[in-house]
């Protein structure tokens, strides 16, 4: 048989580019608008939403930020070479304290530029993370809860139980006011003050507060935290240059 005996085939056309693109009616369904806005950006935005999660997993009809799903992000932010700064914007309830501890810990240690934008709240285990990055904004409605370390489950009432709590406690404070111009004396009084939450000792901290205090840098949403970020960018580019040319 030869190439006579095949019936000839149209030429299948390249797929245009609107093709490749989801349709109008699929983008509306998924995300609430016709047009997607552009993904490419030298900076990553990262999310902490919902409860932090850890070791145990939470029932699914709650919003959370996965620890295992954060960390390998931040890792490859730090590797990619097109992405120049990282912004965080935290609405967070708390959660898990080593899993929001290893997040903070993993931002704080980043080289490249980091910004920080609590929006909503930025409560319990999300005050380290919020105030891990090089600067940190608060919207002016936004609230940061401090409260002592709690359990949940089965607690051993053992003098070591207690030990354990205080020395993770000791672990949060010690990176709070490492982190942020908040006295020690200051965070502690906030976390052990009395007759403000309801179930709770502790304080919530409104916004401007929150600056007052020195936990967070200034007050301002996504347009001031980008602005911030971009100058911090630029500043470290001209920082390499000036290396790039001395070793020359």
């Amino acid at each position: 048989m030869n190439d006579k005996d095949y019936p000839a085939t149209a030429e299948q056309p390249a797929p245009s580019e609107e093709a490749r693109k989801q349709s109008p009616a699929e983008n509306l369904v998924q995300l609430g608008q016709i047009t997607i806005p552009p993904a490419e950006s030298n900076i990553f935005c990262m999310t902490i939403i919902g409860q932090v999660e850890g070791h145990i997993m939470l029932p699914p009809q709650n919003k959370t930020t996965k620890y295992e799903h954060v960390i390998p992000q931040l890792v490859a932010a730090e590797q990619n070479p097109k992405i120049e700064g990282l912004l965080i914007v935290l609405n967070t309830v708390g959660g898990d304290v080593e899993a929001g501890l290893a997040i903070a810990e993993m931002i704080s240690s980043l080289s490249k530029p980091k910004v920080t934008v609590v929006l909503g709240g930025g409560h319990s285990i999300g005050v380290p993370i919020a105030v891990s990055a090089d600067y940190t904004f608060i919207a002016e409605t936004a609230t940061m809860t401090i409260h002592p370390i709690r359990m949940n489950g089965l607690v051993i009432g053992v003098p070591q139980t207690f030990e354990y709590l205080e020395k993770m406690q000791e672990r949060v404070v010690r990176f709070v006011t490492r982190h942020s111009k908040v006295q020690d004396q200051t965070f502690k009084d906030l976390m052990f003050k009395t007759g403000e939450l309801t179930r709770d000792i502790g304080t919530t901290v409104i916004g401007q507060d929150a600056v007052r205090y020195g936990l967070i840098d200034a007050i301002g949403g996504i347009g001031e935290a980008l602005r911030e970020l971009n100058r911090r960018i630029s500043e470290r580019k001209v920082a390499n240059a000036g290396e790039g040319a001395a070793v020359q």
